[in-house]
């Protein structure tokens, strides 16, 4: 096994950082408001667009239908959203937010990846393509650049391309079991 040298156990040390950042930040939203941080993006993205179709909502926040649907199947559950058949496509299906749901994205923190992107943008911006381009390199050395990566910044169990960590005592998903959910 290769020797560290102290520079290397630095970097090191920092990528140990912000994984635990993540992890905490993504307990503390599962703490206080119960929901994940792709529940949370789902419902946000779902109160901005309003009555929208499962497809135009899993498109907006960048995950696959099937995910976005057992998403929904938990908010749905929390009485955080509503599904209807749609007036003009009776085959169709729209989301809607409820009351419930409105009052919870009030009530929630918000997501790391939002204080990391407004952090970001008071980055030069040659200074936002060399942290692109060094993580970038990071995600090479550990062979990480062709894994499917969620656009939320959260830890869990992996389930269809994404993390979703959601306590299990209180919805049946994985929790600290390390047990898949969907």
């Amino acid at each position: 096994m290769p020797m560290h040298t102290e520079l290397e156990d630095e970097i090191l040390t920092a990528i140990r950082r912000i994984v635990r950042a993540i992890d905490l930040h993504s307990r503390k939203l599962v703490e206080q408001a119960g929901l994940t941080g792709p529940q949370l993006a789902t419902l946000r993205t779902a109160m901005r667009l309003g009555p929208v179709s499962i497809g135009s909502l899993a498109r907006s926040v960048q995950l696959g239908q099937p995910t976005v649907s057992g998403i929904l199947d938990r908010l749905a559950r929390r009485g955080l959203v509503r599904r209807d058949r749609s007036n003009t496509d009776r085959r169709s299906v729209v989301i809607t937010v409820t009351p419930a749901g409105a009052q919870a994205l009030q009530d929630t923190p918000s997501l790391l990846q939002d204080r990391f992107a407004s952090e970001l943008e008071k980055l030069e911006d040659w200074e936002r393509h060399q942290v692109l381009s060094v993580l970038q390199r990071i995600a090479s050395m550990m062979a990480a650049e062709d894994l499917d990566a969620s656009p939320h910044l959260v830890t869990g169990s992996v389930a269809g391309g994404i993390r979703e960590a959601a306590p299990a005592e209180t919805s049946g998903e994985a929790g600290q079991s390390g047990e898949p959910s969907a």
